[in-house]
This record gives structure tokens, C-alpha cells and sequence, in this order.
């Protein structure tokens, strides 16, 4: 079953954009629980911030997604999702929550398939299981796309940023960042991440393993409007050793929905047959 839980990165994409008051608040809470306590870099924490709303909105939203993976100009696979996203502000007593909820949709055998995200936890579920199990965010989806990259990849919230340079990218002026996990549950231990200085636009980011070996790269392109800004329709990720070998994020029908509370549950996907 390559393209199911076998073969199963935000984030990279859309996949999870969290607002600044809940991000706020869980730093807080994480950083005043460690000795010593994250300075944070407070220009590159606005530029993440900002970049991340460009990326998605602050309400829940729904989209359509489509991994296309590649190998030259010849397409190996694609599959389709029903993505939902809901967030939960941070309350007295408790931490603040985001949420995913990932539906195959495409080819027909994939249906009844589907992926929870609980902020730090993840499960996967098809028919043939009693119950949802719980797997790891790295492990591959389709090509060059990890679970992680399509359910929980929100950059203020799951990495401690910082301001490296400032250079030209593609005739464009932009800012470097560097991006280093918050927790060990976050799907790549480091980002090198450019975003555009005119408009807070991502154009690129590098994934690196914990040893700062390159993982692959991401592009964000297609650029056009979406819930009143522009947003990129797709995110091009290239195979760090097989540049042939890539795969397209194609995002399409985004709308604010606020998809109902008890679809975040473990037990709802039992009903997803």
C-alpha cells in the first residue's frame, strides 16, 4: 500500500497556521516551564507571524488539497484530501489546541481514509482497523510529502525563529531565517526559510535533518487571491539528492468553515467508512 500508511511536510505548506495570541500563549506556557527561558527574536518572530497569515487564515478553514508527485515530466502518482482546521484559544487551566482533520478523497480505494491532528499527537485511520493508530509525522504520505507537511506544520508556533541575513532571491529582496525546532515532535529539526520583505510573502524554505543534512527544498508559488489576500496555490518540493523526483501541493476551494467540534475526535473517525 505505497501511498497509504506506508508510504504516508506545512507547511511546509498551508497545513496549519495558528493565531498570534494563541502562538502567544503557548510559547509562554512552554518557555516558563524550561530553565533558562527562549529569547525569542522579536523581528523575525513578526516577519514568521506575518508570513504565516499570508500562508492561511486566522478562523477555522476548510480547503481541497492534491499531492501530484513527479519524476521528470512524467506523473507517477496524485491523490486528493478534504482538509478541515480548527483552533483552540488558550483558556485558564489550559493550553491553547490546533487542530486537523485530513479525509482521502481520491483515487476511490483511498475513501474512508483519514488523518487526526491533536496538536502534538497524530492518528491514522481506514476501515480495515478497529481503531485509529498513531504514526509518526515523517513518515511519507506521497513523494516528497511527509503526514507533517500536511497537518501540523505552523512555523511561529513549532520553531524558535531568528534573523541570519537579508538578500536577493529571484530579483526580490528577502529575509533569511532560521528556523530550529521548539519539541522533538515537530517534523524537521531545522528550517532555512526565505520570505519576501515587500509583502511578507513565502518564497522558499529549506528542510534540514538534525545534523543540517538537507532534506529537500519547497517553493511557494501560484500566488493569487484566496479569503481576501493573496495566497499561494501551490508549494513545488524538490527531492534534495533527485531533482527529477518532486511533488506539487495544489491547493484549491478555500473557505472559512467552522467544521464541527466532535469531528476532532478519535472516535469520529470511526464513522468515515
Amino acid at each position: 500500500m505505497r501511498h497509504g500508511i506506508v508510504s504516508l511536510f506545512a507547511i511546509i505548506g498551508w497545513a496549519l497556521w495558528m493565531p498570534p495570541a494563541l502562538a502567544a500563549a503557548q510559547q509562554s506556557t512552554q518557555t516558563s516551564n524550561s530553565s533558562p527561558a527562549i529569547i525569542e527574536d522579536a523581528q523575525a518572530v513578526d516577519i514568521i507571524r506575518r508570513a504565516d497569515r499570508i500562508r492561511a487564515p486566522a478562523e477555522p478553514f476548510r480547503y481541497a488539497l492534491t499531492l501530484v508527485e513527479m519524476k521528470g515530466d512524467q506523473e507517477v502518482a496524485r491523490q486528493s484530501f478534504d482538509v478541515a482546521m480548527r483552533f483552540y484559544k488558550a483558556e485558564a487551566g489550559q493550553e491553547g489546541d490546533a487542530r486537523a482533520l485530513v479525509r482521502f478523497v481520491d483515487p476511490p480505494s483511498e475513501k474512508g481514509k483519514s488523518l487526526l491532528s491533536i496538536f502534538d499527537k497524530l492518528w491514522y485511520y481506514e476501515p480495515k482497523l478497529r481503531r485509529p493508530i498513531p504514526i509518526s509525522r515523517q513518515q511519507r504520505l506521497v513523494g516528497q510529502v511527509s503526514n507533517g507537511d500536511v497537518v501540523a506544520t505552523d512555523f511561529d508556533l513549532s520553531y524558535i525563529s531568528k534573523l541570519t541575513a537579508t538578500e536577493e532571491c529571484d530579483g526580490r529582496k528577502c529575509y533569511r531565517l532560521e528556523l530550529q525546532r521548539r519539541w522533538p515532535y515537530v517534523t524537521y529539526p531545522k528550517i532555512i526559510y526565505w520570505v519576501e520583505a515587500e509583502n511578507y510573502r513565502p518564497f522558499k524554505a529549506e528542510f534540514l535533518a538534525t545534523n543540517d543534512k538537507l532534506i529537500k527544498r519547497a517553493w511557494y508559488r501560484d500566488y493569487k487571491p484566496a479569503l481576501g489576500v493573496e495566497r499561494p496555490h501551490e508549494i513545488y518540493i524538490e527531492d534534495s539528492l533527485k531533482k527529477e523526483q518532486y511533488t506539487r501541493m495544489l491547493y484549491s476551494d478555500v473557505r472559512l468553515e467552522a467544521v464541527p467540534e466532535a469531528y476532532f475526535q478519535k472516535e469520529y473517525l470511526l464513522r468515515l467508512r
